[in-house]
């Protein structure tokens, strides 16, 4: 990369740890290290300012996550749901962006190390990496059941629910029958009932193609550890949810403990199952790079943080996020997308604040209500601001595509995916099926 080389590091003030040229006109170096919800909306309120603003993130686009599953389940494309970070940040004179790895963090001597070598010097750091897939201990059900957290993940699901397809009429053709597909899905959160609910819809429509497959012998399970599915919303839409997915086929099996993952099988405390595939949306865990601040940590790897998302005696430090543990009213802040928001935004308005000379204000997260999409035209929302409402059915789907919609970044996903949407689902057509290589 450019900036190993020396005349990079002489003359880039983004890389040289010693002060460059723009550290002389006194700016602040802000790096961001991440660039999904929190991350960006941190750099948005730092664009055209007199902050000197680098992003770092493995990846050069920003994922809208919550809609990875539509992805996987072949509605929509990935270039539907994520964009370039430098697309998003426009041509702010103030903002870089740097696709590479962080492997180190000095708090004390305010430096960050790449993973090429390079050092980068800071005067406020945002630590906003998220979260990755928690398998309790169980690492090695990983390469069978993966989880859904980037494009790659949900390339990977898509390749193997249709290649199950493909397989199935592969063996009608050559033997006349085929070994019925069950699609089983672990964890009954968000991910969970969306992804089931995906690969129920997916079963109906997607089977229409092939011409050998019984449909009737197509299953999806939704396995969860306790007595509810969607254990953070109120107790009437855990149910209606239960509800709806029943009428579209899925097999709902609560208080069912996951005890072993292998090829082709799910073991259960009460019973085995044939798997085809197997999905993981049951536990995360905090990104590793919040170990290395040197902090307190929690259970799930999740920086403790105090009222200004600061890890105690780091205020030049935020943390924002699903990596983030901030309690209010006595209970940690869900890791949902609004929360970045709402984390990335406010860290980057008390960096203005401190430029300015401002006192700053303790972060108050406004909990704005939570949704999730279950199918056609079924869904659940519970709906905490502007207004109060719980709803379920078609009028929560429209709510949860309005709202998703207005959220995705750029005229040309929302246009796209609203389309897309519209043909999928309103038209009972067919999205993207295509099977790509491994690689």
């Amino acid at each position: 990369m450019i900036m190993n080389t020396p005349q990079a590091s002489q003359s880039s003030p983004l890389i040289n740890r010693a002060p460059g040229p723009l550290k002389a006109t006194g700016r602040k170096r802000v790096l961001i290290i991440g660039g999904g919800f929190a991350g960006l909306n941190a750099a948005l309120q730092l664009k055209n300012t007199d902050a000197i603003v680098t992003i770092i993130d493995r990846k050069n686009h920003h994922t809208f996550q919550p809609l990875l599953y539509q992805v996987a389940t072949a509605t929509l494309t990935p270039a539907d749901i994520a964009q370039p970070i430098r697309n998003i940040v426009g041509q702010a004179d103030n903002i870089a962006v740097l696709m590479s790895e962080v492997n180190g963090i000095d708090s004390r001597t305010n430096c960050v190390h790449l993973s090429d070598g390079s050092l980068l010097d800071y005067d406020y750091l945002i630590l906003a990496t998220g979260a990755t897939h928690s398998y309790f201990g169980h690492d090695e059900w990983q390469p069978i059941a993966p989880g859904l957290k980037t494009v790659e993940d949900a390339l990977k699901i898509r390749r193997q629910v249709f290649t199950a397809f493909e397989a199935a009429e592969r063996e009608v053709l050559l033997r006349g029958h085929h070994k019925p597909l069950n699609f089983i899905v672990i964890g009954g959160g968000p991910t969970g009932v969306e992804l089931a609910g995906a690969l129920a819809d997916s079963c109906r429509l997607y089977c229409k193609n092939f011409r050998g497959i019984d449909a009737s012998k197509s299953r999806v399970l939704l396995i969860e550890a306790i007595p509810k599915i969607l254990a953070a919303y109120p107790d009437k839409l855990s149910a209606s949810a239960l509800e709806q997915l029943k009428q579209i086929g899925v097999e709902v099996m609560l208080n069912t403990q996951v005890t072993a993952i292998e090829p082709g099988l799910v073991r259960t405390n009460i019973g085995d199952l044939d798997a085809t595939v197997v999905l993981w949306a049951a536990g995360v865990k905090a990104s590793p790079l919040g170990k290395m601040l040197g902090g307190e940590i929690d259970k799930r790897g999740c920086v403790m943080v105090d009222a200004n998302l600061n890890p105690p005696g780091k205020p030049n430090v935020f943390v924002c996020g699903d990596l983030a543990h901030f309690e209010q009213d006595g209970k940690q802040v869900p890791g949902v997308a609004q929360t970045a928001i709402q984390m990335g935004t406010y860290a980057g308005q008390q960096i203005l604040a401190d430029m300015r000379g401002q006192a700053r204000k303790p972060f108050c997260y406004r909990d704005k209500g939570d949704m999730a999409t279950i199918g056609r035209m079924k869904a659940v929302a519970n709906i905490k601001w502007p207004f109060k409402a719980v709803i379920t059915g078609g009028p929560a789907w429209f709510s949860w595509l309005l709202i998703h919609v207005m959220f995705l970044v750029g005229f040309r996903n929302r246009f796209v995916v609203t389309l897309q949407w519209l043909w999928t689902f309103l038209g009972h057509k067919q999205g993207a099926q295509l099977i790509t290589d491994k690689n």
